[in-house]
């Protein structure tokens, strides 16, 4: 073992930058302003608060599996930080994780939830101006692009670097968006009476239909 190498945990300082870093960069995007824009918001910078902590500062996920990993993987140092990169480690690939299919693959989803929550904000931001339901963009297709975009964004952190506590945290989360989003239909259903069924009913609510877009009517 190289005791020259750098450490690769308890580095809190990194912690507290990729943090704030991640989290201030999707506020950019997503501009919470109702209490349940922040309830959204403050859910996912929860995620992304424990997997820099863990990235970074405390290996609990190694820690938790070590005996396991050492006796699966044998001669990997698992207090290395390529190591954290699990998902990598078991496909036995011998290239650096950075450039490896599961980290290339998170730079998708990552990217494309921020594109998704880019491109939702700014439709959102000029019908709730106009006090109009959002319906062009990204609603065009999805009548939540801005909870998917979170999901991307975290799923694509999971492909990256999974730990036991952000892998107990996604499905929680997931379901918390979809009971915002639920609560977000009866909201918009009394502000804007018949135009939001309408629209509900040819709009999936998470997965967009390809091809034309969905006719009214169209089952969800």
């Amino acid at each position: 073992m190289d005791h020259t190498a750098p450490p690769a945990y308890g580095l809190w300082t990194l912690v507290i930058i990729n943090s704030l870093v991640f989290i201030i960069f999707a506020f950019s995007f997503a501009k919470p302003q109702t209490p349940r824009d922040w309830r959204s918001f403050g859910a996912f910078s929860g995620f992304i608060v424990a997997l820099f902590a863990e990235m970074y500062g405390y290996p609990l996920t190694i820690y938790l599996l070590s005996g396991w990993l050492s006796t699966k993987f044998p001669g990997v140092d698992f207090l290395s930080h390529d190591a954290g990169h699990l998902l990598e480690v078991m496909l036995g690939t011998r290239i650096n994780p950075h450039f490896g299919p599961f980290h290339l693959l998170s730079y998708l989803f990552i990217g494309g939830g921020f594109w998704l929550l880019s491109a939702a904000w700014a439709v959102l931001y000029s019908n709730r101006r106009s006090g109009t339901l959002a319906t062009t963009g990204p609603y065009a297709r999805i009548r939540h692009p801005q909870y998917v975009a979170f999901v991307l964004i975290m799923f694509g952190f999971l492909l990256q670097w999974p730990t036991i506590l952000t892998l107990a945290m996604f499905p929680v989360l997931c379901f918390m968006y979809v009971r915002l989003a639920v609560n977000e239909e009866r909201d918009a259903w009394r502000a804007f009476g018949v135009q939001w069924p309408a629209y509900a009913g040819r709009t999936p609510r998470f997965v967009p239909k390809f091809g034309a877009i969905a006719r009214p009517g169209a089952p969800l």
